[in-house]
């Protein structure tokens, strides 16, 4: 069983497995300039993407859904969701994020005045800062808290949703609380309503995610195939991409700041967990020397691989160095540390000019 609001160590082969998710790597060719997160294998698995390929394709409408639970402050393992609602707006999706305050409330205990204020400082204002624009008609930004359409469509959905089947799936017990027991129909909810008619009626979406959140992907597909006679509902398909894994050698957290880089730390303090952070480097410089460093567990490289370098062709020239002893760990962490605190100082001058667009986002009415 997955616990999407714990802390999980995912096990990718035997999630693709278990739960019959396929390959990313099927469609690669397909695409026409993928993202790199799929070029590299970050995004590794997928369930029904060949309908939302064929969309962008045939120029067709289709969808794109990807929350954000404002429970705490945005690391740089975050940006790897904005990065690819980026590359979907480019490709002409229309894109649905729900700020997921009920979710914090029943889960996380965080009460909705906060939730609306970390949406707005730290979660809007950082996705403005990393390119996505939502100023576009073609996007919508609310909370779950005040979308009646969600949340009427979560009153519906639920009529066919028994406490047994959320008790299997979820592992809820006799005192799970009744808010946290309600709260994934409405995450079905807002995965499913950019297909209601007043949306724009049926269309394929896709819903990118880490694996932990693959239970609400279950769920809502099944629910979409409850409800086909009454709202012709396509089952959303899905992607999913693997967690970066933190300085420390865990997974990166927000609750955890050393397994981390902040999208808000100073380049002083992201440089000085660089060069503690874990590496595959050898026991001595003579043995790496001899048998080369191991980036495949570097989470130096691992930040190089998901976010710093974009060209192919230098990270290649990385990985052969690290892999032939060419290069020392405390040479690449200068290198790596360099790149973060160049990337701060860029992102920091654009969350200033982010700060005015983010306070209206959640003034405008939702599309639906």
């Amino acid at each position: 069983m997955i616990d999407p609001w714990g802390s999980v160590t995912v096990d990718y082969e035997k999630l693709i497995e278990q739960f019959g998710i396929k390959p990313f790597a099927d469609f690669i060719e397909e695409i026409e300039i993928p993202h790199h997160l799929m070029a590299r294998g970050i995004i590794f698995g997928q369930r029904d993407y060949g309908r939302i390929l064929k969309s962008m394709i045939e120029g067709k409408p289709f969808a794109v859904v990807s929350g954000m639970m404002p429970s705490g402050k945005m690391h740089i393992g975050h940006k790897m969701i904005v990065d690819q609602l980026i590359w979907y707006q480019k490709k002409g999706a229309n894109i649905y994020i729900p700020i997921a305050d009920m979710e914090a409330y029943s889960a996380r205990s965080v009460d909705f005045e906060t939730s609306k204020e970390l949406a707005v400082s730290e979660y809007i204002t950082n996705y403005i800062a990393l390119g996505l624009d939502l100023e576009k008609k073609n996007i919508s930004t609310y909370l779950q808290s005040e979308n009646k359409t969600v949340g009427d469509l979560a009153y519906t959905l639920a009529k066919k949703v028994t406490f047994n089947e959320m008790k299997a799936i979820y592992g809820f017990h006799g005192s799970t609380n009744i808010a946290h027991l309600y709260v994934p129909l409405i995450q079905v909810a807002d995965i499913l309503h950019p297909q209601l008619e007043e949306c724009g009626g049926p269309k394929p979406s896709v819903v990118p995610v880490g694996p932990d959140q693959d239970p609400h992907i279950r769920l809502t597909r099944d629910i979409a195939e409850r409800f086909k006679s009454k709202f012709k509902f396509i089952p959303p398909s899905s992607t999913y991409h693997r967690f970066i894994t933190g300085l420390t050698g865990d997974k990166m957290s927000s609750s955890k700041p050393n397994t981390a880089i902040f999208l808000s730390d100073s380049p002083e303090i992201a440089e000085k967990k660089i060069k503690s952070a874990k590496t595959g480097g050898r026991d001595s410089l003579d043995e790496q020397r001899k048998l080369g460093g191991i980036p495949e567990v570097c989470t130096v490289y691992e930040l190089v691989l998901y976010h710093l370098e974009p060209s192919p062709k230098k990270l290649t020239e990385l990985y052969k160095s690290c892999k032939s002893g060419n290069i020392m760990c405390g040479e690449c962490k200068k290198n790596v540390a360099e790149m973060i605190k160049d990337f701060l100082n860029d992102f920091a001058k654009k969350r200033e000019k982010s700060k005015d667009i983010a306070q209206k986002i959640l003034e405008r009415e939702p599309k639906c």
